[in-house]
């Protein structure tokens, strides 16, 4: 193993563990080392899936969760300013934000930050965020997509309204919406009439110019 691949492991068990400084200094090195930052971002994904299922299993409570993703949220701030995405060269804007119930940033931060990279104008919302504020922004802006970080599956069928509120201002073929999140999913995109599912944030960079190519 080399030492590159040494220290994603630390950083990613550093993530699991909640340990905010520790997760916070390998990021430091990392880029130092000159690890591209987006593997060090991918490690740390798979470190809060590892979260997730831990949560599942009821080996991990709330406390648990909140540590970790508190870890990742330090460790990308170091990583965000390296992150080295393909330029888009477009000024095409996307409005993002995580569907009203949702509290959770986190996974919408690291989308937006993405996007950003690959040249997009992004509109953030922020967190909690109701179909009236999306579509609202969007018309506001111009946006020509609508990214929507759905966590909560209670929250899921606020997409219905969404979707109703675009076709009601006849947006629905100017403004196209993809979705993310542990609470949706390609099947989503078919009950409520979504344009994409992004399964992560690279995903979710590629899907954008996917939908503004059409």
């Amino acid at each position: 193993m080399s030492e590159a691949e040494a220290l994603l492991s630390e950083l990613s068990d550093a993530v699991v563990a909640g340990n905010v400084q520790k997760a916070r200094k390998l990021a430091e090195r990392l880029v130092n080392e000159g690890v591209a930052a987006s593997l060090a971002l991918d490690k740390m994904m798979e470190a809060m899936r590892v979260v997730d299922k831990k949560y599942e299993r009821k080996e991990y409570f709330t406390v648990d969760v909140a540590a970790a993703s508190t870890a990742m949220r330090e460790a990308f701030k170091v990583l965000e300013p390296n992150l080295d995405v393909e330029t888009a060269d477009t000024g095409s804007k996307v409005v993002i934000g995580s569907l009203k119930g949702n509290i959770q940033g986190l996974g919408k931060d690291i989308v937006a930050a993405a996007l950003r990279s690959a040249g997009f104008h992004v509109i953030d919302l922020g967190v909690n965020v109701s179909p009236e504020a999306f579509v609202d922004s969007a018309v506001r802006e111009q946006a020509r997509v609508m990214a929507v970080s759905v966590s909560v599956n209670e929250t899921v069928p606020y997409l219905k309204h969404l979707v109703s509120l675009l076709r009601g201002k006849k947006m629905s073929s100017t403004v196209k919406t993809v979705i993310g999140g542990r609470a949706v999913s390609e099947e989503t995109c078919i009950e409520y009439g979504i344009d994409a599912y992004a399964k992560d944030a690279w995903d979710c960079v590629k899907k954008v110019r996917d939908l503004l190519n059409q």
